[in-house]
């Protein structure tokens, strides 16, 4: 059971990496053709600045 956790464990960190890079090449990409970050929050649509947004993220 424990090597099952382990590859669990492998791949929870793999994919919590693309999701970083997935996120600072998003910013990169806004910012190079000036266009707002749109996202929804409450039900809301709001439209972000990218230059504003942080580089990087993490998750947990």
């Amino acid at each position: 059971m424990k090597d099952r956790e382990k590859e669990l464990a492998e791949q929870r960190k793999k994919i919590i990496k693309g999701l970083e890079l997935a996120y600072q090449k998003l910013i990169e990409f806004k910012k190079s053709k000036n266009s707002p970050l749109v996202i929804s929050k409450d039900g809301k649509v709001i439209k972000l600045d990218p230059f504003k947004a942080k580089p990087t993220v993490k998750y947990k």
